[in-house]
């Protein structure tokens, strides 16, 4: 049945900018974390703004350990995290022996639910980890007061959150604890693996730079471009192997510039997409609650009702019969057998996350995608639910 080339559901879009820039770095000599990811960092920091200084690491998930551990987290914590996320939300809590505390969303925004999570403090929490779930800021109003009022840590996980905004003010600028982001393959902008840590607060950046590099005191691409003996370092803490290269570097000092421009193309691609499946069997997604705030669309997650006719797994093969991929963002938490086993879960305790799960289909959107292309798209889907 496929008359047309097959559409991946996403695809990174990497011009000759990036490879030029990968080429001159590893012609330069600096291969690992040197000065390409020292411009990357500032740059960075630059775009989100509201005084925030920016850790490049290698990976969004060792972002978040690195904040986690720089905010405090330990043994016998209890960090508040959505079910309907990504395991490396939940993950990174177990790294430092807390345990994750999983509750459900908003059946409307797919984001945690505030009241959910005020239901869920106990003398243990320690802090609440928000998650932007594809590329709409959660109620941080809420989520903020929440806790102040309860003296907790907040964390977000921005993975699918660049460059989202909530109430005119970018996420990264909040008043958060940590905020993390993500360069994965398929994220708005890439470094083919990688992530970024901001904050506002310079003790929280010193304690990931020093963790980020094997508890190290002195920044290792310092040392090694000192005109004056530099050798001696001290280990002060275990820590992780998390920097980025100057390769992967190289490539978001051009992705950085060019995500404007992604932003542009995902909202055109997002708004058409809104217009030409009103009409279908489908629950279309959430748009920010304020005017002028901004969706940073990583992905166009729809969810099938029930009167489609079709269950969510069929729909899927039936759109790869037409050559298009699909996805699922996400199978909750609650039902992947580490955390279910774990704490005992069961998907009554989640009915919103388990129900947008049960129909949720993410359809492909990225800036390499034509309109031709989504046309193809829509034009499937628009088969499969009027049969």
């Amino acid at each position: 049945m496929m008359s047309e080339p097959f559409l991946p559901f996403a695809l990174p879009e990497i011009g000759e900018e990036e490879i030029n820039e990968v080429v001159d770095a590893l012609r330069s000599g600096w291969v690992t974390t040197g000065p390409k990811t020292k411009q990357f960092e500032a740059d960075f920091a630059a775009f989100i703004g509201g005084g925030v200084e920016a850790i490049a690491v290698n990976s969004a998930t060792a972002g978040l350990h690195l904040a986690l551990e720089a905010v405090g987290i330990g043994p016998g914590d209890e960090v508040i995290v959505p079910t309907y996320t990504f395991t490396s939300t939940a993950e990174v809590v177990r790294y430092l022996g807390a345990d994750p505390v999983l509750v459900d969303i908003d059946p409307a925004t797919l984001n945690i639910d505030a009241a959910a999570v005020r239901a869920a403090i106990t003398p243990k929490t320690r802090a609440i980890m928000p998650v932007h779930f594809a590329g709409l800021s959660c109620d941080m109003d809420a989520i903020l007061d929440i806790a102040r009022e309860h003296g907790l840590k907040v964390v977000e996980d921005a993975a699918h959150a660049l460059p989202t905004s909530w109430r005119g003010q970018r996420i990264g600028t909040l008043q958060s604890d940590v905020t993390v982001f993500s360069f994965y393959a398929n994220k708005t902008m890439t470094t083919g693996e990688g992530g970024m840590v901001v904050s506002k607060n310079p003790e929280l950046i010193k304690r990931c730079k020093v963790m980020r590099l094997h508890g190290i005191s002195r920044d290792a691409f310092d040392r090694y471009v000192s005109t004056k003996p530099a050798w001696f370092y001290e280990v002060i803490e275990p820590g992780f192997k998390y920097n980025m290269t100057d390769i992967a570097a190289a490539m978001g000092l051009h992705q950085l510039k060019k995500l404007p421009r992604f932003l542009e193309q995902r909202q055109h691609l997002a708004e058409r997409y809104d217009r030409e499946l009103a009409d279908l069997p489908l629950i279309l997604p959430a748009h920010p609650v304020h005017a002028g705030d901004v969706h940073a669309w990583h992905v166009y997650a729809v969810r099938l009702k029930p009167e489609a006719g079709i269950e969510r797994g069929d729909f899927i093969a039936r759109m790869a019969e037409r050559g298009i991929g699909c996805s699922v963002h996400f199978i909750p938490l609650h039902l992947q057998p580490v955390w279910r086993d774990r704490y005992g879960l069961v998907p009554d305790r989640f009915p919103h996350a388990q129900r947008a799960f049960e129909g949720e289909v993410s359809i492909p959107l990225y800036t390499r995608m034509s309109d031709a292309d989504q046309t193809q798209v829509i034009a499937a889907m628009r088969e499969i639910l009027s049969a």
